[in-house]
């Protein structure tokens, strides 16, 4: 598989997240029906979910691992990503390179992706090709062959990558600037590239030994969509991943954030900079640590703060004060620990980043003080469910939907009553929501200007 496709990855994590928050799956009562998944466990513990979708004669197949680059130890970062890449060296049945070759020969596409929480592999491809494709990714789980000339190359290949990618890019920088300042002590402050020192120093034993780790049946989870029957999909996984032998696992210990006592402020200044921008994130819970009421309520705020043209932040400082060029906010809530809720922009001809800052806060101190309306709860309601049905029409999205959310240990139960979650949540949730996340105590605040301005 080509470099640049894989590098693809630390965007596609931020896309799956959005993913996750736009929506999932069974209703009930009269929220309609969106997806109704069908699981298994093997009996080596691999979770098996399969979304049948008969509107096309194609199939994505995924397998999601328990492990991302937030679970590496002291002084190997980088090393799940590069994992990721090595994936890809062939097996004795299958020659280095030759994978993505194979795929492509039957018409089909895959690719892979790493994030703090997870690591992934994923194919597109006719329905009657779903056997070939267990076949070959089942084949890599376990009998990966990996050689000091191989890793070695590949290791110069990421370096490049995050040359390219972060190095020579300001913006990028700034956001590992961000993350290292947000988190002091967990290791969502560490890139999941690497640090450039770090990821020089990795081995082929490095490799070996990570692989060995995690690479096992009971770390993995497949996601089959498409134009599939369910029973015939466990049969398959059966056949090609049942006869994997389940693995002792590490435990999944990270250092946790301790409480933030005081607010960060990080400017940084570079000549490359053309535009400036302006963000502040706030500490804030994730779905698996934090109470689901409180968390969708957070879904709904970041909604109605950031959901289109007609959103708060967009209307007022876009639209009507003509202060920012872009502005908006995220909510990372798909994280496995408690990650952040973040505000952004960049100004307007004419203003400054300290004028977006302004007038976001003047946008917040209002919603603190006086909350959101029921007009602006019902829409953000509307246009969220709509997100949701229309995610149905992707089967990529849909597997990303349910892998992304059961790797970093959502319930299966809260990723189908997504809709009805939502559709529950009020105007005082909405508002104490907001009260518990903006402290400013618990942000950090980073301004990208051009050097000597």
């Amino acid at each position: 598989m080509k470099n640049l496709k894989r590098s693809g990855t630390f965007f596609l994590a931020g896309m799956i997240t959005s993913l996750v928050l736009s929506g999932p799956v069974r209703a009930t009562e009269d929220i309609p029906t969106l997806f109704e998944p069908e699981t298994t466990l093997l009996e080596n513990g691999m979770q098996v979910v399969v979304l049948e979708d008969h509107r096309a004669p194609v199939v994505t197949h995924m397998v999601w691992y328990r492990i991302g680059s937030a679970d590496e130890p002291k002084g190997k970062s980088g090393i799940a990503h590069f994992l990721e890449h090595l994936m890809f060296k062939g097996t004795d049945k299958v020659k280095p390179g030759e994978f993505s070759s194979i795929v492509a020969r039957n018409g089909g596409q895959d690719n892979a992706f790493t994030s703090y929480d997870y690591t992934a592999y994923y194919q597109n491809a006719s329905a009657d090709k779903l056997p070939l494709l267990m076949e070959l990714e089942s084949d890599r789980m376990t009998n990966l062959r990996l050689s000091e000339e191989a890793v070695g190359a590949e290791l110069q290949v990421v370096l490049e990558e995050r040359s390219q990618r972060t190095d020579n890019n300001p913006g990028a920088q700034f956001s590992e600037q961000i993350s290292a300042a947000q988190f002091l002590a967990h290791p969502y402050g560490t890139p999941v590239i690497g640090w450039r020192s770090e990821l020089a120093a990795l081995t082929t034993e490095d490799a070996k030994d990570w692989y060995k780790a995690y690479y096992a049946p009971n770390n993995a989870i497949l996601v089959v969509v498409g134009d599939v029957k369910a029973e015939a999909v466990f049969d398959l996984a059966r056949q090609y991943y049942g006869p994997k032998k389940a693995a002792p696992l590490p435990e999944r210990a990270r250092t946790q954030e301790p409480p933030q006592l005081a607010k960060r402020i990080l400017v940084m200044r570079d000549k490359r900079v053309r535009e400036p921008s302006w963000q502040q994130g706030y500490l804030a819970p994730s779905s698996r640590t934090g109470d689901i009421r409180e968390v969708r309520a957070l879904e709904v705020l970041n909604e109605i703060l950031s959901g289109g043209v007609t959103s708060r932040l967009y209307s007022r400082l876009v639209v009507d004060d003509k202060i920012a060029s872009s502005v908006g906010s995220y909510y990372r809530s798909g994280s496995f620990d408690p990650s952040t809720f973040t505000f952004y922009g960049a100004p307007a001809n004419g203003h400054s980043v300290d004028d977006v800052e302004q007038g976001v806060k003047a946008i917040l101190a209002d919603v603190l003080e006086q909350g959101v309306t029921q007009e602006e709860l019902d829409r953000a309601k509307g246009q969220m469910m709509a997100a949701a049905i229309y995610a149905r029409d992707d089967i990529s999205g849909a597997a990303n939907i349910f892998g992304a959310a059961l790797a970093t240990g959502e319930s299966l139960e809260n990723i189908v009553n997504w809709p009805r979650q939502i559709s529950e949540v009020t105007l005082e949730e909405v508002h104490q929501a907001a009260r518990a996340l903006l402290v400013e105590e618990r942000s950090v605040v980073g301004k990208l200007l051009p050097e000597g301005k």
